[in-house]
């Protein structure tokens, strides 16, 4: 960019700079009908929402019309009010998430109809759009997220320079290798489909109050609500925060400090453009994903919206510290040129008529982030019937899928589909202010950065949940986040290459891995758990609430099971290991990512049943670390006086012993496969056991593995993991845990009948085992597979297995194509590799292993 030109734009931009900026995108002047002043207000309601922006009044919409009665919708100013009327409105299919998919679907059906439902113009334009690759890893990245897109309903297509051109005529196409074009894609005037939205609410019977500002929140005795406004008190059974940028003060008046910070977002509008103007049809939006912005056509010109780096971006965190100033609704903040030149540059070689272009308005407001820029949507755990929808920096396109979303989760107990990673209980008392603030820079300024398999960020790191051997750890590992903690993902030893390399192919972490799976199938090896939720769950009633929320038996005292949480329709909402450690006392182990996710449900269940227990959140109090390889008995006998031999101290049984003189909770289990243990210990003594169990594993050739190795021996044992082969998107049977689901139990397990008719009915799927013949890639999980040219199913998890040299995923396959020798494909980068069902597990446990050597000694180990 010239200085000369820098001084054009500059000029361009005074008469902006010398009036308050006022932004309108359709021909929808900012005027608002919804005042119900003058009329009785509600004094009871089931819902009251709280934020009458996109997303606010999408859930007022979809609660109402699906038949729930008694719904209020409190805004505080003007509907629009905050991130919405100003939003560039952008609608896509497109999302790298699984699920969020489904959201971006969902909003466009909606969008496509809603003006015909409602009588109310929303100024919806579907040209497509173009996300665009200028390098060889960007199009690897849209060739991995084409495999990721085949098994779900949106068309999604890999094109080529002369179709890009055809739909965006005015791109330089010097630099262009390739897009990933979605038809369908466009925007939508924010404003206009808010008012729709609300005339639909309205229609189906909700109220719309405005000015209704909320003023206290107090929850009542019996799980109810009083929420205090100006103009009176309405009991609601329950509130959903929908509040934007005001969602942390909304949150801070019950106790909560949600991490959710403003962004200044800036996009440019131009005047009319002769070239745009002379076109036939719209033009497609595109994403210039190296130059980090977006563009599309605004009536007879263009708008174009860049992110900034993280360096340049800029945070609205007085707001975090102070609240957000009195009467900020409809304003913006001043424009800076300035920061954005460096991206408008790389849009003027992209697109040379903007060049030329005037420019009318540069609109800078803020957006919403949380740290990990997904939002917060779902019931809150620690109070009962409260419940977000906050965090959206992309609340346009989600507003009408989340909508749906929501109202089905509220009107029928449990979520439509999984959609974990926007729960927001993913986020604690440990993500503290400036861990959001770094993580929210970070986000914003690696928005289009290319998104990799086993991605890691690093800002903000590590928080205040370090596990106590982390300072040991922290220099010989390449770490890995989850929620909060940092823990191994392989180790380092000399001659390796430390860097972190993110890759779509086996990368420098390929060998080191390997090296850790035969440490734990020769020797002995040592991982840090730490991360794992823990709760203590005791009283009269315990055994009582767990076998209703379970649907296996309870263990005995000192024993130890593996026990899955159903939703009311049979889907896995959890995997839980459970073990008895006194009577009435059950100690109950879940993943890193399900901490609150569980709790939640397992809180809940207690109130609504009137349960008379105690339940406690350990998980930061309690270190954990595993132990496990043939050579692991010797090293911890030891340390003890305790007879840890296999009579002594049985398969998933439970012993408090001493290591080292040092109180330990031990549980025998075989979670890589492998002998192993599960160490129990306070946080405090964590660096003692962990330095005497590797001294004494000296002589046995103890060493450190992560979890990578970890995954790689899980999936050649044919272990399920939660959050790939189960979650709500699953049931039990369909994902071959019949052996952990009691349907003869007696007691009345959640999801119970459910199964049972699912049972009856019979599965129209199957998870399948398959290996696959590849080169230098392997499947990661949610692959799309084939057979005889159509799509068939899908991978849920995938790795290289170091035991057998091949590559391994577990799959969702139709039931005539379950049969073991059953040939498939799977698609990887835009290849389709030859796989087949197997009969599981590749290879076998050393539990069934020891079984088999006992009965024939001349058939063990390997299962092929």
């Amino acid at each position: 960019m010239t200085r000369r030109l820098h001084a054009q734009l500059l000029t361009r931009l005074v008469k902006v700079r010398q009036t308050k900026v006022t932004v309108s995108f359709s021909s929808y002047a900012f005027s608002d009908a919804s005042t119900a002043l003058g009329k009785r207000w509600k004094d009871r309601a089931d819902t009251v929402i709280i934020g009458g922006g996109c997303v606010g009044v999408s859930l007022a919409y979809h609660l109402a019309k699906s038949g729930m009665k008694d719904v209020v919708l409190l805004e505080k100013t003007e509907l629009t009010a905050g991130s919405t009327w100003h939003a560039a409105g952008l609608t896509t299919y497109y999302h790298p998430g699984i699920n969020l998919k489904k959201v971006h679907y969902d909003s466009i059906k909606l969008y496509e109809n809603l003006e015909a439902e409602t009588g109310q113009a929303v100024g919806f334009h579907q040209p497509g759009s173009v996300r665009i690759a200028s390098t060889p890893a960007r199009v690897d990245e849209m060739k991995y997220q084409m495999t990721r897109t085949h098994w779900h309903v949106t068309s999604q297509y890999l094109i080529g320079p002369e179709k890009i051109q055809e739909l965006f005529p005015l791109l330089n196409m010097d630099k262009v290798l390739a897009g990933l074009y979605t038809p369908g894609d466009g925007h939508i005037d924010p404003y206009s489909l808010t008012m729709a939205l609300a005339a639909g609410a309205r229609m189906y019977g909700a109220q719309i109050y405005n000015p209704a500002p909320v003023t206290a929140l107090n929850p009542t005795t019996d799980g109810k609500w009083d929420v205090q406004t100006p103009q009176g008190t309405i009991r609601a059974n329950r509130i959903v925060n929908a509040a934007g940028f005001w969602a942390r003060e909304v949150g801070k008046m019950i106790g909560f400090e949600h991490p959710t910070i403003p962004v200044h977002h800036q996009y440019v509008v131009t005047g009319t453009v002769p070239e745009v103007k002379a076109l036939k049809k719209e033009l497609a939006v595109i994403r210039d994903l190296e130059g980090s912005y977006y563009l599309r056509q605004e009536r007879d010109g263009l708008l174009f919206g860049p992110y900034e780096k993280m360096e340049k971006m800029v945070l609205q965190d007085s707001w975090v510290r102070d609240g957000v100033p009195p009467g900020f609704g409809k304003e913006l903040f001043e424009s800076d040129l300035d920061r954005i030149m460096e991206h408008v540059e790389m849009a003027m070689d992209m697109v040379p008529v903007l060049k030329k272009a005037d420019i009318l308005n540069i609109v800078s407001g803020p957006i919403t982030y949380t740290p990990d820029l997904l939002p917060m949507v779902g019931p809150h755990q620690g109070l009962h019937n409260y419940w977000t929808a906050i965090g959206f920096g992309y609340g346009v396109i989600h507003a009408g899928g989340i909508g749906k979303f929501l109202s089905d989760w509220i009107r029928n107990g449990e979520p439509p589909y999984d959609l974990i990673e926007c729960d927001p209980n993913r986020y604690g008392k440990w993500t503290d202010v400036p861990f959001m603030c770094a993580k929210a820079r970070e986000s914003y300024g690696f928005n289009n950065v290319v998104g990799y398999p086993k991605e890691e960020r690093f800002a903000g790191r590590p928080t205040s949940r370090t596990s106590g051997v982390y300072e040991l750890l922290k220099d010989k590992a390449s770490m890995g986040f989850h929620a909060g903690w940092e823990q191994p993902h392989w180790i380092y030893k000399p001659g390796d290459d430390t860097a972190y390399k993110p890759s779509f192919r086996r990368t420098n972490w390929f060998g080191p891995v390997g090296r850790e799976c035969r440490l734990v199938m020769e020797k002995v090896g040592v991982i840090d758990l730490t991360p794992f939720g823990k709760f203590i769950v005791k009283g009269r009633d315990s055994h009582k609430l767990l076998d209703r929320l379970f649907a296996n038996t309870m263990p005995k005292v000192g024993q130890t099971n593996i026990s899955h949480m159903l939703t009311p329709t049979g889907r896995v909402y959890a995997e839980v290991t459970i073990t008895q450690v006194a009577p009435g006392e059950f100690l109950l182990i879940t993943g890193s990512g399900s901490e609150l996710h569980d709790l939640r449900w397992i809180g809940t269940e207690a109130a609504l049943g009137q349960y008379d227990v105690s339940i406690s959140n350990v998980t930061e109090d309690i270190g954990v670390l595993g132990i496990a390889g043939p050579n692991s008995r010797k090293v911890l006998q030891k340390l003890t006086d305790e007879d840890i031999s296999d009579a002594g101290f049985k398969f998933l049984h439970y012993r408090s012993i001493r290591l080292a003189d040092i109180p330990v909770q031990a549980i025998r289990i075989s979670y890589t496969g492998e002998l192993g243990w599960e160490l129990y210990i306070d946080q405090k003594n964590m660096a003692a056991v962990y330095q005497a169990v590797m001294e004494a594993g000296k002589d046995e050739g103890i060493d450190n593995f992560g979890t990578y190795a970890m995954s790689s021996l899980r999936l050649e044992k044919g272990f399920r993991g939660w959050g790939a082969e189960m979650n709500c998107d699953t049931n039990p049977l369909e994902a071959g845990l019949d052996f952990f689901i009691k349907l003869n139990k007696p007691g009345d397990f959640i999801g119970k009948a459910a199964l049972q008719e699912i049972k009856a009915k019979g599965l129209k799927r199957k998870l399948s085992y398959i290996t696959l013949d590849t080169d230098n890639i392997d499947p990661e999980g949610n692959e799309t597979v084939w057979h005889n040219g159509k799509v068939v199913g899908n991978t849920t998890s995938g790795a290289y297995s170091y035991s057998s040299q091949q590559s391994l995923a577990f799959a969702y396959l139709p039931l005539e194509l379950c049969s073991v020798g059953q040939k498939v494909e799977v698609e990887l980068l835009g290849r389709k590799y030859a796989a087949m069902v197997i009969q599981e597990p590749l290879v076998l446990t050393e539990p069934a292993r020891t079984r088999l050597q006992r009965k024939s000694p001349s058939k063990i180990t390997t299962k092929y």
